[in-house]
């Protein structure tokens, strides 16, 4: 029985020993919210402008195709010059093929000589009916007889018509032997060598001429791009000259729209099917700085209402789910706010925000990623960068400084009327707790 007193006293004894010599486990370190990088919107009177795709296409093609049978004798382009290069830009009234011409010729020959044996026949006829002019007055022949001479004058008359149709056709198709540009501009590639005959069963396609300069665009624009335009020519009636409006134009290699042209033409109705109709502008496309080919895809951007005081925003700072485009803005103790944005042009790197976004407020550029809405962020503030930098002498937003601001101002969402994310919810660790749909904001992919 001692024994056992002494065994449990001593276990007792050893288990308050090492009770005593434990310290006290330290409680886990609060992160802190991740960093962002803000900007204030940019304001400047800009230009809205609408952005459509388009075709070019000559304003002048023509198929060259051989109109008589024979054989082509002679394709007389490309011309060279000097250098020895191959030119192959045309005039109106330029050779470009001949076709076997003896054929033709003597058809023309037969022609004009059949006209003069009917000119013989003519004169006969003239003297024939005189003398039986002056014979049936005397009674010495009866009428018939006059009424026959009369007849052969007659017919003598339409024989020497038709011969003279007979020689103008001939003409014609001796004139088809030559073949000419019957426009300037640029000419393809022969499709057929000399020594073949051409149109023998049809009018045999031989190339193809292109009016280089000017230029149309086709491109469809909606309703109510329509209804703009409409009221510009409305607005325009006493100037005529600025009753088409001013479009510019971008190639698939080139930055922006550098190239301008003028509307010209927006079709009579508005397809149904689609709600588009049919605008074409035309460019001017000298020889000299030739920079547009029918067939290319090209960008068009048509200038729209005039905007004062836009709000502008950087392009990478604007993302995009199933509600829409959207910025996130930081708002009263440096809460993120997700805030969808309607959208206008791109002016200079720089994207208008039409709706949603005010020019007080700040929106975070980078570490999107790292934000979450309704959850607190470190801010710091954005250099200017060279598109905020060009815009700069019209913005009415705050410079960019570094360094972490304390506290944005801001009362609330006065946009669109929703209240911006109170501070969540603390967890037992002191960790603002994440909503049910979101991923707690410690372990976002960082940037």
């Amino acid at each position: 029985m001692n024994k056992l007193a002494l065994f449990l006293f001593g276990v007792v004894g050893i288990g308050s020993v090492m009770t005593c010599g434990c310290r006290p486990t330290p409680s886990a370190e609060v992160p802190q919210p991740p960093k962002v990088t803000v900007a204030s919107p940019i304001q400047r009177n800009v230009v809205d402008s609408a952005p459509f795709t388009g075709r070019t296409e000559a304003v002048e093609s023509v198929e060259i195709r051989a109109r008589v049978k024979g054989w082509l004798a002679e394709v007389a382009f490309p011309k060279k010059d000097a250098d020895g290069r191959e030119i192959w830009d045309v005039k109106a009234g330029d050779t470009l093929f001949m076709i076997e011409q003896d054929t033709y010729r003597a058809r023309l020959s037969a022609a004009m000589a059949q006209l003069q044996q009917t000119q013989a026949k003519q004169r006969l006829a003239d003297a024939s009916l005189a003398r039986a002019a002056q014979l049936v007055q005397t009674k010495t022949i009866a009428a018939e007889e006059y009424q026959a001479r009369l007849a052969e004058k007659e017919a003598a008359d339409a024989q020497a018509l038709a011969d003279q149709a007979a020689i103008e056709q001939a003409k014609i198709d001796f004139g088809y032997t030559t073949i000419t540009s019957p426009i300037s501009g640029r000419v393809s590639r022969n499709l057929v060598d000399a020594g073949n005959l051409v149109g023998a069963d049809q009018n045999t396609l031989l190339c193809t001429v292109i009016q280089m300069d000017p230029m149309h665009v086709y491109f469809d624009v909606s309703e109510k791009d329509v209804l703009e335009l409409l009221r510009r020519r409305r607005e325009h009636q006493d100037n005529p000259s600025g009753a088409d409006p001013t479009v510019h134009l971008g190639l698939a290699n080139e930055e922006g729209y550098p190239h301008q042209g003028k509307i010209d033409y927006l079709d009579n109705r508005v397809d149904p099917a689609t709600g588009t109709a049919l605008v074409r502008a035309v460019f001017d496309n000298p020889e000299q700085n030739r920079y547009l080919y029918p067939g290319l895809f090209v960008r068009i951007q048509i200038p729209l209402t005039p905007q004062e005081a836009a709000v502008l925003v950087e392009e990478e700072a604007i993302g995009t789910d199933l509600g829409g485009k959207y910025v996130l803005v930081v708002g009263k103790g440096n809460i993120v706010d997700q805030r969808y944005v309607e959208l206008g042009t791109q002016v200079e790197g720089l994207r208008v925000v039409r709706k949603g976004l005010l020019p007080q407020e700040k929106y975070i550029v980078k570490g999107v990623q790292r934000a979450r809405p309704g959850l607190p962020v470190t801010p710091e503030m954005a250099k200017p960068t060279q598109s905020q930098a060009t815009a700069s002498a019209s913005a009415a937003g705050g410079e960019g400084g570094g360094g972490p601001m304390e506290g944005i101002p801001a009362e609330g969402n006065p946009v669109d009327g929703r209240p911006v994310g109170s501070r969540p919810v603390e967890d037992d660790a002191g960790r603002p707790a994440s909503p049910p749909d979101a991923r707690p904001w410690p372990d976002a992919p960082v940037e």
